[in-house]
């Protein structure tokens, strides 16, 4: 029996593919790819809907160092699609091999996406991806050259698709005929795709990309982001379960503000690496805690704020932030 090993980006037309190429006969197993950027959550769902074995590899350092500089550029906001997909046949290449499958599968439908499922567009990654003759694309595999497994009859062409374009309407009726009855819309799945994350990552990239880490895109997930300078910024919490965000993600030169006499918000001074931040930026993140805590109408609010590791705190009195200043600073 030939065994695939189909991309799960947890939406449906990655299922669809996957399940018309196991109706032949073949066995599939799924590979979900995960990262600082999206989660595995959905293709777990998706996976379980048919039976379907499901790996789960954590990419996460090597995607993103690509995100910081990738060979083809962004789309609409900050997601790498073209050198993103490459990246991941590339790694589902290896594991093919290793693993012994016969070929990848993918669920990209051809000019569903202006940049990166273009002809030209999925050309340029079956041929970067390092395996180009091992990818199979079911659903708009008649819209394109028979691949090595079509010709060899491992794959039955003409049980293949020839979708083509934005519309979900052809996807929507296939999963209904496959019994297919929960499915994410298509626009979730990953932060770089959505305009605040991504105006938040490309203010990070702009200021401090070489240090940027893990933790550093998890923060940006978390709580209001002022940019303050440019070597400071400051996140401040909006409510109990960011506040248990935002602590687990503190690192030990970060500066953390509170009210000393009222609740509030906590906010977090993160200046850029090698940078200890000025009286001004340390006077300015607290004005934010004092605008978002209880004494925000007072004239002068006592914060306190200290590092993580410190014993004790540093104390400073100042005027609530106001609200058309910060909104020229919000990320």
């Amino acid at each position: 029996m030939a065994k695939a090993l189909a991309l799960m980006s947890g939406g449906l037309d990655s299922i669809l593919a996957a399940k018309i190429i196991a109706d032949q006969g073949i066995e599939v197993t799924g590979l979900c790819f995960k990262s600082a950027f999206f989660g595995s959550k959905n293709a777990e769902r998706m996976a379980a809907q048919i039976g379907m074995p499901l790996m789960i590899v954590d990419f996460t350092d090597e995607h993103l160092e690509m995100t910081k500089q990738p060979k083809h550029g962004y789309g609409k906001n900050m997601n790498p699609c073209i050198d993103c997909h490459a990246m991941m046949l590339n790694y589902a290449g290896k594991i093919m091999e290793e693993q012994g499958y016969d070929f990848l599968i993918t669920g990209e439908v051809l000019n569903q996406r202006p940049m990166s499922q273009n002809y030209k567009a999925l050309q340029t990654v079956k041929e970067e991806s390092g395996y180009e003759n091992k990818i199979l694309r079911p659903l708009s595999a008649l819209n394109l050259q028979p691949t090595e497994m079509e010709l060899s009859g491992m794959v039955d062409r003409n049980r293949l698709l020839g979708f083509n374009g934005k519309t979900r309407k052809p996807q929507m009726a296939l999963a209904e005929k496959l019994g297919i009855v929960e499915y994410p819309s298509p626009a979730g799945g990953c932060s770089l795709t959505e305009p605040n994350f991504a105006g938040r990552l490309k203010d990070l990239y702009e200021h401090d990309k070489e240090n940027t880490d893990r933790s550093d895109i998890e923060l940006l997930r978390v709580g209001r982001h002022f940019r303050l300078t440019d070597k400071a910024k400051a996140i401040s919490t909006r409510n109990e379960e960011e506040y248990e965000a935002l602590r687990e993600r503190i690192k030990d030169d970060m500066l953390v503000f509170d009210t000393a006499e009222y609740s509030g918000s906590t906010v977090a001074l993160k200046a850029s690496v090698g940078h200890e931040p000025t009286a001004d930026e340390i006077q300015f993140a607290a004005s934010i805690a004092a605008r978002y805590s209880k004494a925000r109408e007072e004239e002068e609010v006592l914060v306190k704020y200290k590092k993580p590791k410190d014993d004790k705190y540093e104390y400073i009195t100042v005027k609530p932030a106001e609200d058309r200043e910060l909104a020229k600073l919000m990320l």
